[in-house]
């Protein structure tokens, strides 16, 4: 009898999953590696400028508008700044605050030289003059540039009397202290560059307003007084003038006139007195009946010899009117 061999089933098992090649790895790494390293491209628009930083320390204070390069993060860091946008400041209380009713005499209340308080609200415009500046050399922009005008604008108001402050002096005071600001700001390295100050009210306070009220009236109504005196007299001086002128023009031509009749009578009496000379009675008689001529049509006359009778030769000869009646 032969005897079967019985085999044993055999159990088939899975294989162990396998670690993934090396070269994938390192793919993977390479690719991600790419991705990080071109994540350091950048863009800067053209109303921007950027500040690129290393570890916290800045390596490009001004990077203009354009397409850039930087390390990423964490290497470097890279802060982008509008700096042509104008922000605005509001010293002396923002002008919600003035609707409602409600101010802080802390900042907008001034001391004039004359020893008045005045309340101001000025408006600031300014922007990034150098973003790396802008960016760390303050902890609050907003607030180290009102200090700055509203010091500087205590400044110039100490040194003016209210009058003129409330009058007159609005521009001159707005460029001294934006100069005077800016100046300052400029000495703390800040990197805010100021555009315009701007007064947008002076008033006095309300326990005195009706007083300066007053004063303003008054003060308008002595320049009303003055310019129209200024006018008066604009208009009076050239017209007394341009009379006395033609009186002088006139006074010249009768002096002239005078002189020249006064010539031609002393010539002719010159040339009479030489003929006088060379025929003193014919001259003489002639000289006689000239004046006659002249004397006799203008008055009514009788003419009689020395014995009463009329002597109508002398007649006809002085007075043809009357020889024709």
């Amino acid at each position: 009898m032969s005897t079967a061999a019985v085999e044993a089933p055999v159990l088939a098992l899975a294989p162990e999953p396998q670690p993934a090649p090396y070269w994938t790895r390192r793919r993977i790494a390479i690719g991600l590696f790419t991705l990080w390293v071109l994540s350091g491209v950048y863009l800067v628009k053209p109303d921007q400028q950027a500040v690129v930083t290393m570890f916290g320390k800045v390596v490009e204070p001004r990077v203009l508008p354009g397409l850039h390069y930087a390390w990423p993060w964490p290497i470097e860091s890279v802060a982008k700044l509008k700096v042509q946008q104008l922000q605005r400041l509001v010293v002396g209380g923002d002008l919600p605050d003035s609707v409602l009713g409600r101010s802080n005499p802390l900042t907008s209340q001034f001391i004039s030289g004359d020893q008045n308080i005045i309340n101001m609200r000025v408006v600031v415009q300014y922007s990034v003059g150098v973003p790396a500046d802008y960016l760390f050399r303050l902890q609050d922009v907003a607030k180290g540039v009102g200090v700055a005008v509203e010091a500087e604008m205590a400044r110039r108001i100490a040194h003016r009397p209210v009058d003129a402050v409330l009058t007159t002096e609005k521009a001159a005071i707005q460029e001294e202290v934006r100069a005077a600001a800016q100046k300052r700001l400029n000495d703390y390295q800040t990197g805010v560059q100021l555009s315009t100050i701007n007064i947008e009210s002076v008033t006095p306070p309300p326990e005195a307003a009706d007083s300066f009220r007053d004063v303003a009236s008054a003060r308008a109504d002595a320049e009303r007084v003055v310019n129209e005196a200024q006018g008066y007299s604009n208009d009076l001086i050239p017209k007394s003038r341009g009379e006395a002128q033609q009186m002088k023009e006139v006074a010249e031509a009768f002096k002239q006139r005078k002189i020249n009749e006064a010539t031609g009578d002393a010539a002719r009496f010159t040339q009479v007195a030489a003929e006088y000379e060379k025929a003193a009675q014919v001259t003489g008689e002639r000289l006689y009946m000239e004046t006659m001529e002249q004397i006799l049509p203008k008055i009514k006359k009788l003419i009689v010899d020395k014995n009463g009778n009329l002597d109508l030769t002398i007649i006809r000869k002085g007075d043809p009117a009357a020889a024709k009646k």
